[in-house]
């Protein structure tokens, strides 16, 4: 059964070269929510998560809102499994979409082709899968004979249309994305509008973080505040995709 769930879990990250001085912590303290510690002697922590406990099930389109460093994007990280919890418990079960790093795992000096079957092994696909969906994903993106091409020669939006088209070519139980994504010309964000609420719509959970509270309500049934890496927001309000 595709379903996530938290408990007790916490990610604190620690801050390399930072003295324990006065400023240095007044400082951390301000750009933080005043939410660092001090271990092992001089040695900086943020904690960026904090005792979360979260039960997320089949049919839950969930909302991340916070302002920035309230803990949204590690969330999702911590979902995707990028990051592990420093204290407590996170269990994912279902295959999972992470649109949090399109161009994650591309290799510059390889060619549009060759990044595909690399990024589809890095997100977990078999290799017969990848060449199955290889002239899908190539017409998708729109890149033609630059898929021939070294990366290395992209422009920043074809290798975001790229990874999308990647990134997007395998169905899910569980979609992550920080913000939704815009992605191309006007043409290309029409394509990839329509082939994001298809994919939102077979998943069985959507996780979505953003700063737009409109966006949240027009995509999701439930919505999760969190401050300073604490949830004090848990609510349904029965909108959905």
């Amino acid at each position: 059964m595709t379903e996530i769930s938290l408990k007790n879990a916490v990610v604190d990250y620690p801050v390399m070269d930072v003295s324990n001085r006065s400023f240095k912590k007044q400082a951390l303290s301000w750009v933080t929510g005043g939410a660092i510690s001090t271990r092992r002697g001089e040695q900086v922590h943020v904690r960026a998560l904090d005792n979360i406990n979260l039960e997320i099930a089949p049919g839950d389109r969930v909302g991340l809102l916070g302002h920035n460093g309230s803990g949204k994007s590690t969330l999702l990280k911590l979902l995707a499994g990028v990051y592990h919890p420093t204290q407590g418990e996170v269990y994912v079960s279902g295959k999972i979409t992470s649109l949090l790093d399109l161009t994650l795992g591309m290799e510059p000096e390889s060619s549009g082709y060759e990044n595909i079957f690399l990024r589809g092994v890095l997100l977990g696909i078999r290799p017969n899968e990848i060449k199955a969906v290889v002239e899908e994903i190539a017409d998708f993106s729109g890149l033609g004979d630059y898929l021939n091409f070294p990366i290395r020669t992209y422009s920043s939006g074809m290798l975001v249309r790229l990874g999308f088209a990647i990134s997007t070519a395998f169905p899910a139980d569980i979609i992550l994305m920080d913000e939704w994504l815009g992605v191309g010309d006007a043409d290309f964000q029409k394509q990839a509008n329509l082939r994001l609420k298809q994919m939102t719509e077979n998943a069985a959970i959507l996780v979505l973080a953003s700063h737009s509270d409109s966006l949240i309500k027009e995509a999701c049934n439930r919505v999760v505040r969190l401050e300073h890496g604490v949830v004090v927001e848990d609510r349904s309000f029965g909108r959905s995709l």
